[in-house]
């Protein structure tokens, strides 16, 4: 028994060290979405001043932000400007990674070939290994709500002092990270109910409330007070905005008000599991991880066969939990991609003992091979899609995971940027404006960190300068071309030529212009004939 469950440790190891090859090479090599560069600027507020407050309106808990320090400090960085992509993402990749190998945890509740299954289906499932690679907080955030039922169920092994502790500040660190942690919380509490419910059936009621009543109250305190600790430390700035922490209540009020009312982010229903079992855009690979939820139908039902085996408790707890999550994330309106992981994750847990229970089913040798080579070729499928979401399709929109994503040429403005600046003898201070509507010009304030001169519109205004360097959304070329060529007056209209060789795209169909002074680019021309 020992040897077989140091395999089992061994294998999940094994599977933690695949999902940090799957994770951790050329973080710099997707641009940077728009929501990845909001939260590196507020980073940088952090980093500089060692200025954080908690804004409910406009963005989530602040778990990302502090934790981003540590690797920030590594670096010895100290300036936004010093950061790095690497700096920020290595974040979500340690937390995506960790998830793995905390399926340790469930090791005696799960099996170990359940919990082997689990880990190595969490490795190298596509969303979850392309997820882990974004400097948001859903990856933060399945972590520590995986680390509330981990520890959670390790407490009722063995009601541990250290588990309860454990359990209450990830607690905290859900609530600390996003509002959607009550989701999560709401899951919980019904899944909790209805493995009481078959528990009762299976086992007799005084069963479960056997183990109710071995709760030790100091237990429960000590759980509620760690989880209040950590909330109140994160909202609170580490005791320096007492405001934060009622604010991360109120939040909610803005959270429920805005859900569904976001026209571009509506989709229907069926949204998420139709991006999960399969998706393909023109002639490109096909996605799928149907495996994962053939693999969880198959968990879900065997959790609920009638036996009186006090394991299956953990498995139903996962089942309903998993049940309920989905249900909730597909009624919402408003739905964005990486919110599936938070259940798809469950989903991989009860793929995990679907993997075991599918061969079960067939009495003949012939048809249980045949389902375990069917899985095998699965899990390769998988692990190409991971491999090919990370580093071939990583922004582009035939990965069904890329939403909204800017493409490459970014990284091609941006280079002539600099290298106009460089050609001034202001550099780094050289003026220069950017111009969209409805301030949709992000991620560029993250590319553009290094300006000390830039200007931020939302529209053309013709009683300001034009700058020698403009760059803007084709939607206002109209009014650009207004302003640079029939305002001024005769004589005192310097000549602009285009910035960038040809059409550069922000995303996929958003079309972005270049306009340089003539003398300016004359001078960046002599520079580099």
């Amino acid at each position: 028994m020992a040897k077989l469950n140091r395999f089992a440790f061994i294998f999940i190891f094994a599977a933690t060290l695949a999902a940090l090859a799957l994770r951790l090479p050329k973080l710099e090599q997707r641009p940077m979405h728009g929501d990845e560069a909001v939260h590196a600027i507020k980073f940088g507020a952090l980093l500089e001043k060692g200025f954080y407050r908690y804004d409910s309106i406009e963005y989530h808990g602040p778990t990302l932000n502090y934790l981003t320090l540590i690797p920030a400090w590594l670096s010895s960085a100290n300036k936004l400007t010093e950061v790095t992509e690497f700096t920020l993402r290595i974040v979500p990749v340690f937390f995506g990674t960790l998830l793995v190998f905390m399926t340790a945890l469930l090791l005696p509740g799960l099996g170990r070939v359940a919990s082997m299954n689990a880990a190595l289906l969490t490795a190298i499932s596509p969303a979850m290994a392309y997820y882990s690679r974004y400097y948001i907080q859903e990856m933060l955030l399945v972590c520590f709500t995986f680390g509330v039922i981990g520890c959670g169920y390790r407490y009722t092994q063995n009601k541990n002092f250290g588990w309860a502790a454990a359990m209450g500040i990830f607690f905290g660190l859900m609530h600390a990270t996003k509002e959607t942690c009550i989701i999560a919380w709401g899951a919980m509490a019904l899944a909790l109910f209805f493995t009481f419910l078959l528990a009762r059936r299976d086992q007799g009621a005084s069963h479960f409330i056997t183990h109710l009543r071995a709760l030790k109250r100091r237990h429960v305190i000590a759980a509620l007070v760690a989880a209040g600790a950590v909330s109140a430390l994160f909202y609170s700035s580490f005791f320096t905005h007492a405001q934060g922490v009622p604010d991360s209540i109120l939040a909610y009020k803005t959270y429920l008000s805005r859900a569904g009312h976001d026209p571009v982010h509506i989709h229907p229903w069926h949204y998420y599991l139709k991006l999960l079992a399969y998706f393909r855009l023109g002639e490109n690979p096909f996605w799928s991880e149907a495996l994962i939820l053939i693999l969880a139908a198959a968990g879900f039902i065997f959790a609920l066969k009638k036996k009186r085996n006090a394991d299956l408790n953990l498995l139903r707890f996962i089942a309903f939990y998993t049940l309920f999550m989905t249900i909730v994330y597909s009624l919402i309106p408003y739905k964005t991609p990486w919110n599936l992981i938070s259940f798809l994750h469950g989903m991989i847990l009860l793929a995990g003992a679907g993997a075991v229970a599918i061969p079960q089913m067939f009495s003949a040798k012939f048809a249980r091979v045949a389902a375990i080579v069917l899985m095998l070729v699965g899990v390769a499928h998988l692990t190409w899609q991971a491999y090919l979401a990370n580093y071939k399709y990583d922004e582009n929109p035939a990965n069904p995971y890329v939403y909204s994503h800017p493409v490459n040429d970014v990284f091609t403005m941006v280079k002539r940027v600099e290298e106009i600046a460089y050609a001034h003898p202001d550099g780094n201070s050289l003026y220069m404006q950017v111009i969209c509507p409805a301030n949709d010009y992000w991620p560029l304030p993250w590319y553009l960190r290094a300006f000390t001169n830039v200007g931020w519109w939302q529209e053309v205004d013709e009683s300001s300068p034009a700058a020698p360097l403009i760059i803007a959304s084709s939607k206002i070329e109209p009014a650009i071309m207004r302003k640079l060529y029939e305002l001024p007056p005769p004589g005192q209209r310097p000549l602009y030529v285009p910035l960038f060789d040809g059409y550069l795209e922000m995303r996929p169909q958003i079309e972005w212009r270049g306009y340089v002074r003539k003398d300016l680019w004359d001078r960046y021309k002599a520079s580099n004939p």
